[in-house]
Order: C-alpha cells, then structure tokens, then sequence
C-alpha cells in the first residue's frame, strides 16, 4: 500500500449453472438445528439482504467431516472457496453479506475453529446474523476484525467442511483514519477485505498505514451483486453475467486472496493491450487517466520482462474515493483527486503487488518487508526514483505494529528497497534477477516469509548475503 499524498512517492458455465453455483449456501427455508446460542438474527426494517434465487438447491450440510473432540487449534494453511452473495444499496450505504466458504483442511494436523478476516468488523459496524457449520447454527466470536467460527468438534487433516457467515454492516462516509478501505465518497463505493476470508486473528489497529492482513490464495470465488441502481463494477473478480435491469451482476476469480468492489454509477474506462494482458482503467474523474494508463501499461511491461508472466487476463485500474494507493489481486486503486507529480511511481509500486503479495504472498502485518520492500524496489527501479531514507538506519525484521507512523515507510520501503538493491550490485544483475524470478515462480501462490526471499537471494550467488542481511534481520541470523 503506498500513501501518495504524503511523501514523494508516497504510498488502499451457463448463468443457470452459475445461479445455483452463487446461491447454493443461501440459508435453508426451515430452521436448522442449532449448536448452542446464534448470532444476531435479527433483519431491521429496510436494510439490504442478500436473496436466493427461485429453486436454488441448499448444499448445506452434506459434508458430515467434524468428529467429537477439542484441540484448540486453527491454521492459516486452509484452501477455502467462496460463493457470496452481496446486497449493496448505493443510496444507503447499507451492504449486507451471505458467504459461504467450502473450507478444506490442508494444515497437516486437526482444527476446531477457522478464524476468518473482515474489516467489515471494524469499519462497518458490522451485525453478525448467522453464522453454520455444515448447517448447523454456531455461536461464533468476534475479535477486532476476526470472526472467529467454532466448528463444533474437530475437522482432521484432509477433511472438508462448510461455513456460512451472513452479516450486514454500512458503508462509512468518509476518508479519515482506515475509513476509506470501507466507505462511499466522491460518488464511489470502496470494499477492502470484506469477504469473510480464513486468515489468523490479526490486530487491526497500527500506529501507520501497514496492511494489517494475511489470507491465502482462493482456487475459486463466485459472487453475486444485488444493487438498487445500476451501477458499473470493478472488482478483482470478473463479470460473467448481468441481469436485464442491470441489478443484478454475476462474477468468478481463480487464484485470489481477496476481492476487491469498486462501483459507481458513472464510471468510464479506456484500455490498452500489453502482449495478451489487458489494462484497463476505470475512472469518474478523466483527470490523469492517459498518465495513469500509460503507467499501468509500462509496469506491466518492465514486470514481466523481470519477474515473469502477470498471472491474470486483465489488470484494472481502478480510481478509488481517496486515502491510499491500494493493491488487490488482479486491480489497484489509484485515490480520486491525486496530482501528476509522484502518479507514475505510486501507479509501478501498487502494480509490483501483482508480483509482490498477489502472486507470493506473505504475512503482511508480521513480516511487510516480504512484499512491501520488494514492491518499492522494483517500482523505483524502472521509474528512476531511487533515493536514500529520511530516517536512521534501523531493523527490517519488525511487524507493522513496532515502526512509527514517521518511520514506516522511510524503513521499510526506502530502507528495504535499498538493501534489495544492494544485493543486487553485490550479486550482479544477472544473478539477482535470475534469483528473484525463480523465487516468484517457486513460490507462486503461496504464503511465504521474509527469510524465503532472502535465502532465495543468497542461494543464487556465491557470494555471503548474509553477512549484509544479519544486522538487519537479527530474528533470522
């Protein structure tokens, strides 16, 4: 995430099919048993709910893999899809969620909770409604932006199970503080990690502008959009379908680890072609658009000449309401109002985040260096921005939680990305580059850390890069 305003280069099937895919985990017409007491049920007069399709079949319940027992254990290291159905009302900011994550244990060892992100817990006020296991109502948790689910006994190694979490929350109204990940302003809807998605309980509040998420790579997402005005989407998710009023719009994405909505009313686009990848921009505000166009296209371009192939068809664009430059798989924002003067750097870091936490992931709030450090680098390496940091040298193995609102940025980006950068003159340019490609490709959709990608570096050349990396990561040398 880069924040723009701040520094230079400051860094948020058939349709049948398809219909019975997205609504299958609506909620059955007959109560279903219940494991203890439920979350908030309770739908206030007005608000938007998500509805089922006529006919749909409810697959709820079929799966029968939770046996007896306790361990006390939950695990990032889950392969989860999702099918979700959100009801979004432009006019009201009401948006009310029905997800359902069909969630296979691959952790290697049992689980009887998953622990699920959303900052809908935080910034939208968000009402839990029901919460199923298997079709079976649970009392879940919510922790900071964590729903953390019980599964009602123990879910072994290898076995599947479904989770159906419906809640509704609003859309906030303003940019202050984390607001704009979650709000309507300026005539746009910005959504930011709010799919129930399985993640660690992770703290929400940072003393900076750090990303306080981790979510592994989703095989399969499908979505339902139910709007009360047509409205044009942008999404990491691509549009399969649209309903003959416009209302109603149907999406899938492969290979996430989160989906981003971006919407309004009036949005334009303009696009262009690198090799097979389309960039495309979307846009109120013509502002800039050529500029930023033209960014998008040349970092797309220099990426993939270095770190190998960009892994989707389509690479949006997106002018979000305002805050920061934003990365999600597949789309950036670009904040509404922002200036010529640091647009094309902002625009090469948020895309080098295709490569940099889209394709290899990490845990972002524990260990941002994986992919913050290694975005800003490469950004500045084909923008000619390189500079030196406006703070003392200091570690770059912290959490985001432990820099300053001051320092963060100036450590970890500008820092971490002179010191790739300094691997990079010690190992020679062929050797580094080689390495870094390698390591995408080794790691692609994967959840890694920071000391994967120095040893990548170091396994690649006969010289010592650990004699330049100790100092700076002590917790891994």
């Amino acid at each position: 995430m880069t924040d723009a305003s701040r520094r230079p280069g400051r860094l948020p099937m058939a349709l049948a099919a398809f219909l019975v895919a997205s609504v299958a985990a609506l909620a059955p017409t007959s109560a279903p048993a219940t494991r203890g007491a439920t979350a908030d049920r309770a739908t206030k007069a007005g608000r938007a709910t998500p509805t089922a399709a006529p006919h749909a079949t409810n697959l709820v319940g079929l799966t029968g893999a939770i046996v007896p027992g306790t361990v006390n254990r939950s695990s990032v290291n889950l392969t989860a899809s999702y099918s979700v159905v959100l009801a979004l009302r432009y006019g009201s900011r009401a948006f009310s969620v029905n997800s359902t994550a069909t969630v296979t244990n691959t952790s290697g060892g049992p689980i009887d909770r998953i622990e699920f992100n959303t900052i809908a817990t935080r910034l939208g006020g968000m009402v839990l409604r029901r919460v199923e296991v298997d079709g079976v109502a649970v009392t879940a948790r919510v922790h900071d932006q964590t729903i953390i689910v019980p599964l009602g006994g123990i879910l072994p190694a290898g076995a599947t199970t479904k989770v159906n979490v419906r809640y509704r929350a609003t859309l906030r109204s303003s940019l202050a503080g984390s607001s704009w990940l979650f709000t309507k302003v300026n005539g746009i809807v910005d959504a930011y990690r709010w799919i129930p998605w399985v993640s660690r309980d992770t703290p929400f509040d940072r003393p900076n502008h750090g990303d306080p998420f981790v979510t592994p790579v989703s095989p399969s997402v499908k979505l339902r959009v139910e709007t009360d005005r047509r409205l044009v989407i942008a999404s990491t998710a691509d549009r399969t379908a649209i309903s003959a009023n416009g209302l109603i719009q149907w999406f899938t994405a492969t290979n996430v680890r989160d989906v981003t909505i971006t919407a309004a009313p009036d949005f334009r686009t303009k696009a262009v072609l690198v090799g097979s990848v389309r960039v495309r921009y979307y846009y109120r505000s013509s502002a800039n658009s050529a500029l930023i166009l033209d960014a998008a296209a040349d970092a797309i371009r220099a990426y993939q000449s270095r770190l190998g192939a960009y892994p989707y068809k389509v690479f949006k664009v997106v002018q979000s309401s305002g805050g920061y430059g934003m990365e999600s798989p597949g789309l950036i924002w670009i904040p509404f109002g922002l200036g010529s003067a640091n647009l094309r750097y902002l625009v090469s870091h948020e895309t080098a985040h295709q490569w940099f936490y889209g394709m290899v992931g990490n845990d972002q709030a524990r260990q941002p260096f994986a992919d913050e450090a290694a975005a800003d680098f490469i950004a500045r390496e084909i923008t000619a921005t390189r500079r030196g940091s406006r703070c003392a040298t200091a570690r770059l193995d912290r959490t985001i939680y432990a820099y300053s609102s001051a320092c963060y940025y100036e450590v970890v980006y500008i820092q971490g990305g002179n010191l790739l950068n300094e691997a990079r003159r010690r190992m020679g340019s062929t050797a580094f580059w080689g390495a870094l490609r390698k390591y995408v490709a080794d790691h692609r959709f994967g959840l890694i850390g920071t000391k994967t990608l120095l040893q990548a570096l170091d396994d690649a050349t006969p010289v010592d890069l650990s004699k330049l990396f100790a100092p700076r990561f002590p917790n891994y040398y």
